[in-house]
């Protein structure tokens, strides 16, 4: 039995003594207590949908908190989010619906997700989509976002070459593939490798981490759209769903 099962069974035991047990509620004693232990067992076995049932209910009560959670933080946070200096800005810059995309190039999702991306941006010309650097896949993650950041300050205007190809690679992303990819751009090393160690980098990552921390996210690709945080590779007929709400309603649920 799960933690999980085992709490909602904990709870259901709970309600079925409430039910059961006379009233006013008394001690039970060792008999009686192996007595409804036993009455309780029989009837689950009897009837398991209840637990589903229980794990459904729970699943959606939590999903309802966590939505709400991340709705405050989008309205609290709403400048970091859409507009931190750090972010990368492909698409439209004065685009009318804006997606934020927290990604890992390591992430395997968020290379099917980048077809996604690429194929709302060629369909809509009015989407403008930020990107988060979001490294949680180990060190290998960090040492490849580091040098990404970096290559951002350095040249901007190869960003998003740089992204695709890092991203759409194979193998996994390190500080070296990185690197090299960079230098093939027209970076310089010793520039590159000065602003690998700005501050600016921890400062970025700093700030990712704390947002995606107040918004529930803790895997990649994650989104922002509107008011409402998006988890996981949804494909682009969700996001496009979601871009055309916005639209509609100024919201990304309608």
């Amino acid at each position: 039995m799960t933690r999980m099962t085992r709490r909602y069974f904990s709870g259901l035991c709970t309600a079925l003594l409430l039910l059961v047990a006379p009233l006013p509620a008394f001690a039970l004693d060792d008999a009686q207590k192996e007595e409804f232990g036993q009455f309780i067992r029989e009837y689950l076995i009897a009837n398991p949908e209840i637990l589903l049932e229980a794990q459904h209910a729970y699943e959606a009560k939590q999903e309802l908190v966590q939505r709400t959670q991340a709705k405050q933080v989008i309205v609290d946070a709403r400048e970091k989010i859409f507009e931190s200096p750090h972010n990368i800005v492909l698409g439209n810059p004065q685009g009318d619906v804006t997606i934020v995309e927290f990604f890992d190039y390591n992430c395997g999702y968020c290379k099917r997700a980048m077809k996604d991306m690429e194929e709302i941006i060629a369909s809509d010309p009015n989407v403008r989509f930020v990107l988060k650097e979001f490294p949680i896949l180990g060190e290998d993650s960090i040492a490849a976002h580091r040098v990404s950041t970096a290559f951002l300050n350095l040249a901007p205007e190869k960003y998003e070459e740089f992204h695709l190809e890092l991203l759409g690679g194979r193998g996994r992303a390190t500080e070296a593939s990185a690197i090299k990819l960079a230098l093939k751009l027209g970076v310089d090393e010793a520039a590159l490798r000065a602003a690998m160690n700005d501050d600016i980098v921890n400062n970025s990552f700093r700030e990712t981490y704390q947002l995606a921390d107040g918004l529930g996210i803790s895997g990649t690709p994650s989104y922002v759209v509107g008011e409402e945080a998006v988890f996981g590779a949804v494909g682009t007929l969700t996001l496009a769903g979601k871009i055309a709400n916005m639209r509609e309603c100024q919201s990304a649920t309608c």
